[in-house]
């Protein structure tokens, strides 16, 4: 099976790619293909004989491959995505098909992978492109920017096998989209084009074809140029804001902005802003 880094897969674009310690030593996973350059680090879906679909093993690696690049301090920012086919059509129901009420209760096996991505310090922009259904599409709404391709197909077509969205399907979309469009979408289990699902507030940026991976690696390496603290504070205060009422979460803002103040970033950020000159963020 693949590594995350094998030399003659990348031998052409060598020197474009620059493995942390950390990232390249993990070598075991089977579904997954993570590439750091500079600040950015990647994690590609690696199961294109299933479109991309969502197992329990894809699921260890994912959840792994976060934890590492969580841990890298290297690593500012974090682009996933699938393939021009798939970015991941959903969970995978062969797994799921035998499954009793008390079986899928306690294997709960899928359900790591979202609470990783959600709680993730740093941020994720997601870049679509195919399909971007069920669990995949759950995937990407716990990302922070979505980036997809025309042509990109996203959708929770659960309803259609006789379940529902488990992966916080029903929540997240309603919050992205409003009552009404999610219950459209989750109800009918029909599946809506990048274009509709921009409109409806569910993908930041529809871009041409073959210009989805691009696009998303440009806009992790500008967010990458930022204060790593204050990038994180925000994401934080804006999670926040999805989870709690108004008054919390001004008051989680509030703390999060005054903790900024003891920051070498603050002080570099502000004193090349009078000096009119670049800041140099350390991330401290």
């Amino acid at each position: 099976m693949p590594s995350a880094y094998s030399p003659s897969r990348y031998a052409v674009d060598l020197e474009v790619f620059t493995f942390s310690a950390l990232t390249a030593g993990v070598v075991d996973y089977q579904t997954i293909v993570v590439t750091v350059a500079g600040p950015v680090a990647t994690v590609k879906m690696n199961r294109p004989e299933a479109l991309n679909a969502l197992n329990s093993k894809m699921v260890k690696d994912l959840v792994g491959a976060f934890d590492a690049l969580e841990a890298d301090d290297s690593v500012r920012c974090v682009v996933l995505t699938g393939s021009d086919r798939a970015f991941c059509a959903g969970a995978d129901v062969k797994e799921m098909a035998t499954l009793s009420t008390a079986e899928i209760s306690k294997a709960d096996h899928l359900r790591a992978v979202w609470e990783r991505a959600w709680k993730f310090q740093k941020p994720i922009v997601a870049a679509l492109s195919g399909y971007a259904l069920g669990g995949g599409l759950e995937l990407a709404m716990c990302c922070d920017i979505i980036i997809a391709s025309e042509g990109t197909k996203l959708g929770q077509p659960e309803i259609n096998i006789g379940i529902i969205p488990g992966g916080g399907g029903t929540q997240r979309l309603a919050r992205a989209v409003g009552k009404y469009k999610a219950m459209e979408m989750i109800l009918t289990g029909g599946m809506v084009s990048a274009e509709d699902a921009m409109t409806h507030g569910l993908v930041n940026r529809v871009v041409p074809t073959g210009k989805y991976l691009e696009q998303a690696t440009k806009v992790a390496s500008e967010i990458a140029s930022k204060a790593p603290l204050a990038v994180r504070n925000a994401k934080r205060a804006i999670a926040t804001s999805q989870e709690v009422g108004l008054t919390d979460g001004l008051e989680a803002e509030r703390r999060l902005f005054y903790d900024l103040f003891n920051s070498e970033d603050k002080k570099e950020g502000m004193s090349a802003f009078l000096d009119k000159r670049k800041p140099n963020f350390v991330g401290r």
